[in-house]
């Protein structure tokens, strides 16, 4: 049987940031896709925290390591919720979604009231 003990790969984060802000357009790129990289790090720190490779995180969902390495991979796939619950499962965790409210000035509106027009006046 495959050697499923995790052995983390080193990497520098915050110098591959530092060099890779010098790219032009990089930060407009990296900042549009600030959701999909906070998921990502999600579930690596959740896999990271079970001990597990992607092969027994495959092994655990039904899926093959590619498959694990995609929904792994901010930005490049958009994962389903049920693939999401899943691969939680997998490595010990349950999955929350939460809409939380943009800070803005005032109450908030529905989005047809920003949009709609006043209906005209018959006289």
């Amino acid at each position: 049987m495959a050697d499923l003990k995790y052995q983390p790969v080193r990497h520098d984060h915050k110098a591959f940031l530092e060099k890779a802000c010098n790219r032009q357009g990089f930060q407009e790129a990296y900042d549009a896709l600030e959701a999909e990289y906070v998921l990502a790090r999600e579930m690596l720190t959740a896999r990271t925290r079970a001990g597990m490779t992607q092969d027994a995180v495959a092994l655990r969902m039904g899926t093959t390591k590619s498959a694990v390495s995609r929904l792994e991979a901010a930005g490049k796939h958009t994962p389903s919720l049920a693939s999401l619950r899943k691969y939680a499962e997998a490595v010990g965790c349950t999955l929350e979604i939460k809409l939380v409210p943009a800070q803005s000035e005032g109450p908030p509106q529905p989005a047809f009231e920003r949009t709609r027009k006043a209906p005209p006046r018959l006289t």
